[in-house]
């Protein structure tokens, strides 16, 4: 199976970032999949995530079996946030996190896909 199949677009995924002095924060979110590799979650009501990754843009996310950690891009207009409002169903998008993916992990298979 596709690692990407884990992350495509209405997919719950499970969401960690940490403040720049470390304090962990998890959340749930629902994924708008990719745009040029990268993977995008919309932000409705994020309000502890985004402080987060704007101090600190590092982010963790597993869907199913497979981790990811990469770095984020915020955006609140453009391309990829207009992408986020289309996939966000009705919702009130605030900002288009945008997900550059560094490392992919199977957490069955306890080894770094790419």
């Amino acid at each position: 199976m596709n690692w990407k199949s884990n992350f495509k677009e209405g997919r719950e995924l499970f969401l960690a970032t940490s403040s720049k002095d470390g304090v962990p924060h998890a959340n749930i979110v629902i994924s708008c999949g990719f745009a040029d590799d990268k993977l995008l979650v919309a932000d409705c009501q994020m309000v502890t995530t985004v402080k987060n990754l704007k101090e600190n843009p590092n982010i963790c996310l597993v869907g199913g079996h497979i981790r990811l950690k990469g770095f984020v891009d915020i955006f609140s207009s453009g391309e990829y946030f207009e992408a986020c409002v289309r996939k966000s169903k009705g919702y009130n998008v605030r900002h288009a996190i945008v997900v550059d993916v560094e490392e992919v992990f199977d957490l069955n298979k306890v080894t770094v896909i790419n």
